[in-house]
C-alpha cells in the first residue's frame, strides 16, 4: 500500500493573526446558512490610473446603491495589463494612492470591498496583489498571485509575468458575515490543488479577479468556473476588466457567478457592466447532502492534497 504524507505549512505570525481575527467562533452550521448580496464590478481599464480608480470607486458606490454587502473589482484595475505596466504603475500597499481610495470607499459605502488586483511594489520586488477592505476601511487581508502567468501558444498568445513579477507564497481566505471565502488570481484557477485547500479549510466561495485573454478565454474561463464549483461543491466569481479592442493585451471579460451544481448563474458579456446577486450558502449545504463526496473519499487509499512545510 502507497501512503502519501501530509505535512504542516507554518503560517506566519501576522498572517496568522489577521486570520485568527477574521474566523471568530463562527460554526460550520452558521457559516453555511449565511446570506450575502455581492457585486461584481467589469471595468474598462486605460493608460490613466487615477481615471482608472475614479471609475471603479464610482462603481462601488453604484453597487452599494443597488444593495451589494461585498463588491469585487478586476484584476489590474488600476494598470493596463502588460510586463511593460507592472513597474511604472505599481504602489506600495497599503500606503499607496489606490490601497487609500478602496479604504474610503469601503468606508463611505459601508461595504466590504475586494480590490481586485494592482501591481504591488514591496521590498524591492513586485507582485500581482488583491486586496480586501472591510466596510470600516480597514484592510482585511491581501493575496498575492502563487501562480505566475507564463504561456505560449503558438499562434495564440506568448505572456511572462516572472519578467517582472514574483510569485507569492501563501493561501488566503477570509470571513464575510460569517462565511469564509478563498482568493485567487486569474491563473491561480488552473490549479485545484490550490481551491480543494481552500474547500478544505471551510470556504463556501472562491472569488477570482482575472484577465483571460482572447485566446484562454473562450475556451477556459467558463469551463475553469464551472470545475470548479462541481468538483468542490461551492460558490465560484470570475471577475474581469471589460474588453478594450485597442489594448495590447485584450481581455476576454465575461465576468460570472456559478452555483454549487456547476451551473452559471449570470455572466456579462465584454462590454462593462455589474453582476448583483444574492449568494445564499444554504445551497452549498444542500448539494454537499445530496451528493456526498467530501465524506466518500477513499482515503485510505489516497490523500495527496495537503499543505507543505514552509521553512
Amino acid at each position: 500500500m502507497l501512503f502519501f504524507p501530509v505535512q504542516v505549512f507554518l503560517i506566519s505570525p501576522l498572517k496568522q493573526n489577521a486570520t485568527k481575527s477574521l474566523v471568530h467562533n463562527f460554526s460550520t452550521s452558521e457559516a453555511l446558512s449565511a446570506c450575502f448580496k455581492i457585486a461584481l464590478i467589469q471595468v474598462k481599464v486605460g493608460m490613466d490610473k487615477a481615471k482608472n480608480v475614479a471609475n471603479a470607486v464610482k462603481e462601488i458606490h453604484k453597487a452599494k446603491e443597488k444593495g451589494a454587502q461585498l463588491v469585487a473589482l478586476p484584476e489590474f484595475f488600476n494598470s493596463p495589463y502588460g510586463t511593460q505596466y507592472f513597474k511604472e504603475y505599481a504602489e506600495e500597499i497599503p500606503c499607496g494612492p489606490t490601497s487609500a481610495a478602496l479604504k474610503c470607499a469601503a468606508l463611505e459605502a459601508g461595504v466590504c470591498v475586494v480590490g481586485g488586483t494592482i501591481p504591488e511594489c514591496r521590498r524591492k520586488k513586485f507582485y500581482n496583489t488583491c486586496t480586501v477592505w472591510d466596510e470600516k476601511g480597514n484592510l482585511v487581508t491581501v493575496h498575492r498571485k502563487l501562480h505566475l502567468f507564463d504561456i505560449d501558444i503558438p499562434g495564440g498568445i506568448r505572456f511572462k509575468e516572472s519578467e517582472v513579477l514574483t510569485a507569492g507564497d501563501e493561501i488566503t481566505t477570509f470571513c464575510f458575515k460569517g462565511i469564509k471565502i478563498g482568493l485567487g488570481i486569474c491563473y491561480d484557477v488552473r490549479f485545484f490543488e490550490m481551491a480543494q485547500l481552500m474547500a478544505k479549510e471551510g470556504c463556501s466561495m472562491l472569488l477570482y479577479p482575472g484577465a483571460f485573454n482572447l485566446t484562454t478565454g473562450p475556451m477556459h474561463w467558463e469551463l475553469l468556473a464551472r470545475a470548479r464549483a462541481n468538483d468542490l461543491q461551492l460558490w465560484v466569481a470570475f471577475v474581469s476588466p471589460a474588453r478594450d479592442n485597442s489594448a495590447k493585451y485584450v481581455v476576454w471579460g465575461h465576468s460570472l457567478i456559478v452555483n454549487p451544481w456547476g451551473k452559471v448563474m449570470k455572466m456579462l458579456d465584454e462590454y462593462p457592466g455589474t453582476i448583483i446577486m444574492d449568494i445564499d450558502t444554504k445551497v452549498v449545504e444542500d448539494v454537499r447532502r445530496q451528493i456526498p463526496v467530501r465524506c466518500q473519499r477513499r482515503t485510505d487509499i489516497y490523500d495527496t492534497v495537503g499543505y507543505v512545510k514552509k521553512n
